[in-house]
């Protein structure tokens, strides 16, 4: 599945279901790592990603049966080395390090890959460890960890705030011995639902979703069950499928608290947003939308995986609309691809200023990454004629069945 013909000029409407969120599913999937006893996990996500780590998993040792609900017996890891084919696929598997050294008191793995959407170093991670007692050095593209006896609770400042990093230290931390405080913490919902995991199997954390977070450690780990969020990303990309092809679509199983700054954007680009307990609906039938000056930033704030999407929604918007991304200095590869739709758009260093194209023109273009391919199938939704868009992929690491999806809110997207 690496390219779409798609037809475009099409009005989005209709209903669609919200799925788990990756960004939770795969470091609570390595969190698996802490215990002994069976995990059982439901809403998991089925996207590329979560089947990397659910390989590396079994690699490891861990016996796992993926039905609807994923059980996950890892009383049988044995393995502290993953293998380079696997690591190398996905930035999430270093959340696989501290896991390991907490188990094993040693690990040893390649440097992680991922999208190519700007540097996303890994020192946050590596120097945390370390100040919880853990002895890292680099060599030859690998990492190579030991500890003696268990992690060491700290007091940690995030000079930097990384979701990354706090996923890592909290990880360390849940069977450390003592306290360990990380201040200026991520306070996104996903660290929110890791914490409500490790809680459910026994760990001692507060504070999650607030600044500062408290991880007392404790001696094991049992078993339990745990439900994964929904994916507040795939739900925003769908309210602007709705918003871009002036359309009417309702997002079913998702969590309305957790899209507040996206909400809150797209009420001013003119929309019209219903909320329920577990939906959303957007409304732009008879609209034009009007363009928007956005900034990202951490959680509370504008999240950077919104931000390709948003650039199409400025680019057919009204007026002039600007981004300013704060997150990843290199994420505008996708405006290239915009401009062959007959987008306007000006780069200049990490903020883009998008000008009124209320048409797009087919076109054959090319995705770098998760987002980006998310943004080029919705522009070719909206295209007048038929587009083709390559290297799409890169889809099916985050997102369930997009194009289905789309397609029953009355796409025209065929796979080649």
């Amino acid at each position: 599945m690496d390219k779409f013909f798609i037809k475009g000029n099409k009005n989005l409407n209709g209903h669609v279901t919200i799925s788990g969120s990756k960004n939770a599913a795969l470091p609570i999937l390595f969190m698996s790592i802490l215990t002994k006893k069976i995990i059982k996990i439901n809403n998991i996500p089925n996207v590329i990603d979560v089947d990397i780590v659910i390989k590396i998993l079994k690699n490891l040792g861990a016996k796992i049966k993926q039905k609807k609900i994923l059980y996950i017996d890892p009383s049988s890891i044995n393995n502290f080395s993953p293998p380079y084919n696997l690591i190398k696929k996905i930035r999430a598997s270093i959340w696989v390090l501290a896991p390991l050294l907490t188990r094993f008191g040693k690990a040893k793995i390649f440097l992680p890959g991922g999208c190519n959407i700007g540097t996303r170093p890994i020192d946050l991670h590596i120097h945390s460890l370390i100040k919880l007692g853990a002895k890292i050095h680099l060599e030859d593209n690998c990492i190579y960890a030991s500890i003696t006896g268990r992690f060491k609770g700290k007091y940690i400042f995030m000079e930097k705030i990384s979701v990354g990093a706090t996923i890592t230290i909290m990880s360390a931390a849940t069977l450390a011995q003592g306290l360990t405080i990380i201040d200026n913490a991520a306070q996104e919902p996903e660290i929110v639902d890791i914490a409500n995991f490790l809680n459910t199997l026994g760990a001692n954390i507060t504070g999650a979703g607030s600044k500062k977070i408290l991880i007392k450690g404790v001696l094991k780990l049992k078993g339990g069950t745990h439900r994964i969020i929904p994916d507040r990303i795939e739900t925003g990309t769908f309210l602007v499928a709705a918003a871009i092809s002036k359309g009417n679509i309702v997002c079913h199983q998702t969590e309305p608290k957790h899209l507040k700054s996206v909400l809150k954007k797209l009420s001013r680009s003119g929309a019209n947003i219903y909320i329920g307990k577990d939906w959303i609906k957007l409304d732009m039938r008879g609209k034009q939308p009007r363009s928007l000056n956005i900034c990202t930033g951490p959680y509370p704030g504008f999240p950077t995986d919104m931000q390709t999407q948003f650039a199409l929604l400025n680019t057919i918007s009204k007026g002039v609309g600007s981004i300013t991304d704060t997150i990843f200095k290199n994420r505008f590869k996708y405006v290239a691809e915009l401009i062959k739709m007959g987008a306007k758009i000006k780069i200049n260093e990490n903020t883009i200023t998008c000008y009124e194209t209320p048409i797009l023109s087919s076109s054959n273009v090319f995705c770098t990454d998760l987002r980006t391919a998310a943004t080029l199938v919705l522009a070719a939704c909206i295209a007048q004629g038929i587009t083709i868009v390559n290297h799409t992929h890169h889809l099916i690491r985050g997102y369930e069945s997009f194009h289905k999806k789309l397609n029953k809110l009355g796409a025209d997207i065929k796979i080649v």
